[in-house]
């Protein structure tokens, strides 16, 4: 069940979010793969920090928190059941800019695994300028069904944060210059596995934020 970074696949041409080639919702490509495991009340999870791997343990029903950090693609703490939160490394998906509409890299997430469940996911940060806290009004929501659940561009809900400020929805990218503290609040309810996809230089065009609210 555990899945490691793929290598090179073969082929020409550039790589759009768009893309399907494998018939489940996601781009080909080479990828990074994130699986966030819903672990029942006493169940034995072992506690690693600078862990690496493609996992995350999460608690099966309830809500846990998932701490970003920026840097190469890794899981620097995987248990998110204990008294702490879990740890991730990400890299910056506005590299030498701020806030940019299309993302240098791109999400995509599938809910997995029996029995069927859900989860949402939501991005928060705080803003070091005022000390406060911003979670996005969007979320990522995951229902496992029934059938084959398909892939879908989850890099708005994810790398983003689209929060009310002063009137206006504002659109902030993770790592901005004056944020500080992002996270992904993840509550389930029964998800056995989440994925999430992250390829490099597959680029996403997000919404620009700018309406009432």
């Amino acid at each position: 069940m555990l899945l490691a970074i793929l290598g090179l696949v073969a082929g020409s041409g550039t790589a759009f979010a768009g893309q399907d080639g494998n018939g489940n919702g996601a781009p080909n490509g080479p990828h990074y793969n994130l699986n966030l495991i819903g672990f029942s009340n006493g169940d034995n999870v072992k506690n690693t920090t600078g862990s690496g791997g493609n996992v995350i343990h999460v608690p099966l029903d309830g809500h846990c928190q998932i701490d970003l950090t920026m840097g190469d693609f890794s899981v620097l703490d995987d248990n998110c059941t204990d008294t702490t939160d879990a740890l991730f490394q990400l890299p910056d998906p506005c590299p030498g800019t701020d806030n940019c509409g299309t993302s240098a890299y791109s999400v995509f997430a599938a809910a997995k695994g029996k029995p069927l469940g859900s989860a949402t996911a939501q991005t928060c940060f705080t803003d070091t300028t005022t000390n406060t806290l911003f979670c996005s009004s969007i979320v990522l929501q995951l229902n496992r069904n029934f059938g084959q659940n398909k892939f879908t561009n989850a890099t708005k809900y994810l790398l983003y944060v689209y929060a009310c400020v002063n009137g206006t929805i504002k659109r902030t990218a993770l790592f901005d210059t004056n944020t500080q503290g992002w996270y992904w609040d993840y509550n389930n309810v029964g998800l056995r596995v989440a994925q999430l996809r992250f390829y490099p230089g597959v680029q996403t065009t997000v919404p620009a934020g700018g309406t009432a609210c």
